[in-house]
């Protein structure tokens, strides 16, 4: 019975634990095991600084460029601004004198004269009288800064401002000036009142305004609720400007020449009296004549 025993074959499993190589295997495996595990550990506390490290300046560069954005955010601002009339919404008022215009119709054109001491003058801007015989406030139409504020003898209290790309705005026949040379104004800020000067007083109580690109005169009808960049003086205006000058050159020599001469009454009175001074030279010698035959 024993011999059978003996011959009775173990387990597989079994016979591999009685070999003498297999619990130093297992050792040696978890102590593997062991120091990976150890060394994997470290290795992750050592790139939690690192990421630590590296977030800092990733949110300071993050809020340097919040800060450049919002410098850059002002200029944006001052580009979108448009052209706004001189006046609130409030006030009651139309256009009474419009800009001269070559190219506008003749009765446009007529509505551009202005009649002042016997004689018509082309309006460089815009007449902005009141509809109720009443003042209203005259506001900045553009922010910028206040260059002069003067009193003229027929334009009355004058403003003028300065803006960006070379624009200039100005504004005349004001009562209760609010400003002062130097001041920077914001867009729709108020000026003074409208009033009357003596080279517009068919407009009655309004504004004179003009606005000038590279100092000439554009029509600011035409760039209304419009950017500032947008503000052009046209090649076929300069022509137009040029030729105006030289007409106003020409105008003013002629009327030298006017105002030195007679007027009609007196020419005719001139006239009447050499009539006479032949009359009565003929007379005398008719006279004469008559004395020396008798």
């Amino acid at each position: 019975m024993k011999e059978d025993n003996r011959n009775v074959s173990k387990p597989k499993w079994k016979r591999i634990f009685e070999k003498k190589w297999f619990f130093p295997a297992v050792y040696l495996s978890v102590a593997a095991l062991m120091l990976a595990g150890v060394l994997w550990y470290q290795n992750l506390n050592n790139q939690i600084p690192e990421a630590t490290d590296d977030t800092g300046p990733q949110v300071d560069n993050a809020r340097d460029n919040l800060a450049d954005f919002d410098q850059d955010s002002d200029p944006v601002v001052n580009q979108a601004e448009v052209l706004k009339l001189p006046v609130t919404e409030e006030a009651q008022t139309e256009i009474a004198t419009k800009f001269y215009d070559y190219n506008n119709s003749a009765e446009e054109q007529e509505q551009a004269l202005v009649l002042y001491d016997n004689k018509y003058y082309q309006s460089k801007g815009i007449d902005i009288a009141s509809t109720t015989d009443k003042t209203f406030p005259v506001v900045a139409s553009l922010s910028g800064e206040v260059t002069d504020v003067r009193e003229d003898p027929m334009l009355g209290n004058v403003v003028e401002m300065k803006h960006e790309n070379g624009i200039t705005t100005h504004y005349a026949s004001l009562d209760d000036v609010q400003v002062k040379a130097g001041d920077e104004v914001t867009q729709g800020e108020e000026l003074g009142l409208a009033g009357e000067n003596t080279f517009s007083q068919a407009s009655g109580i309004h504004v004179h305004f003009e606005i000038r690109k590279d100092d000439q005169a554009v029509d600011p009808e035409k760039f209304i609720n419009q950017s500032v960049a947008d503000i052009k003086v046209t090649d076929e205006q300069d022509e137009k400007v040029s030729t105006d000058d030289e007409a106003t050159t020409e105008d003013a020599s002629s009327t030298q020449t006017d105002d030195s001469s007679q007027s009609p009454a007196e020419e005719a009175n001139d006239q009447n009296t050499d009539v006479k001074d032949e009359e009565s030279s003929t007379e005398e010698r008719e006279s004469s004549r008559a004395t020396t035959n008798t």
